[in-house]
């Protein structure tokens, strides 16, 4: 298919060779991207996703090239080109090419068009299983591109017939490896509020669940977690996505849970995908 991606002011093939060896992102990995996706060919809360971007983007230091009206020109662009009426896009920050391997001189930008993503979606109706994990990530509010214990514990995760990783430290909750974590006790909806990437379609599901439950942004511990009644995780690309087992403890009856399932089917209806 003929996606194509934008660098630092031209647009090529999705296939096109790009970086130079000597940028920060591949030498010291500092860089940073967001990710989201179009629903019935509209870019879904581009503002939200571009106001993240920037704020990332200051933390790290480093400047944008581009303004939030040219980038949105730039998605257009892609999109069209793409042929597709649905696409995701993948925004990467680097620290750009150094001559000392330390400091930023300009920033790299790079903006990909990608094929829509399936994960897992027979988990949106059976649940899906995590492992937990003791760690924390290191300046969570930034959507920085180090993963690696995620790709450390890819084969893990595959052995257990898990779907991703439960962070947790000194007995709290923070997130999964790409996504936000939530649970009920009764008709409660909790969140954790600390070491997290405060995620675009965690803010929309709180939003929608605000006029059926109540909704608590806290610390949440471990322990809790495991004993809430319901528990699911959040992203664009899980969407609403039960979570019925952590490591071998069930969750609730080790179903997906009525709550979770109304708020799937509320986040389905809003974006027209059923």
């Amino acid at each position: 298919m003929p996606y194509h991606c934008y660098f630092n002011g031209q647009i090529s093939p999705i296939d096109t060779p790009l970086l130079k060896t000597n940028d920060l992102g591949l030498l010291r990995g500092y860089g940073m991207f967001d990710y989201f996706r179009t629903y019935n060919g509209v870019p879904f809360r581009w503002d939200d996703y571009w106001q993240r971007f920037e704020n990332s983007a200051r933390m790290l230091k480093l400047t944008l090239p581009v303004s939030k009206e040219a980038a949105s020109a730039i998605l257009t662009e892609l999109h069209q080109l793409s042929g597709e009426r649905e696409v995701a896009f993948r925004f990467v920050l680097t620290g750009g090419y150094s001559p000392d391997g330390v400091h930023v001189v300009q920033p790299n930008l790079l903006i990909r068009t990608e094929p829509l993503p399936q994960d897992n979606p027979m988990a949106r109706q059976k649940g899906m299983k995590v492992l937990p994990y003791e760690y924390v990530r290191d300046l969570p509010e930034i959507k920085t591109t180090n993963y690696t214990h995620m790709i450390l514990m890819a084969d893990e995760m595959k052995r257990q017939q898990a779907s991703d990783l439960l962070f947790h430290c000194k007995g709290e909750v923070s997130e999964l490896t790409r996504s936000n974590v939530f649970i009920f006790k009764g008709d409660t909806l909790i969140t954790p509020n600390r070491h997290i990437l405060h995620g675009i379609t965690r803010r929309v599901v709180m939003e929608l669940a605000a006029a059926h439950f109540k909704v608590q942004e806290r610390q949440v511990t471990y322990e809790e977690f495991i004993y809430a009644d319901e528990a699911f995780t959040t992203s664009t690309t899980k969407w609403v996505m039960p979570i019925v087992r952590v490591g071998e403890h069930s969750i609730g009856n080790g179903t997906p849970g009525k709550r979770t399932l109304l708020l799937q089917n509320m986040f389905q209806q809003l974006v027209g995908v059923m």
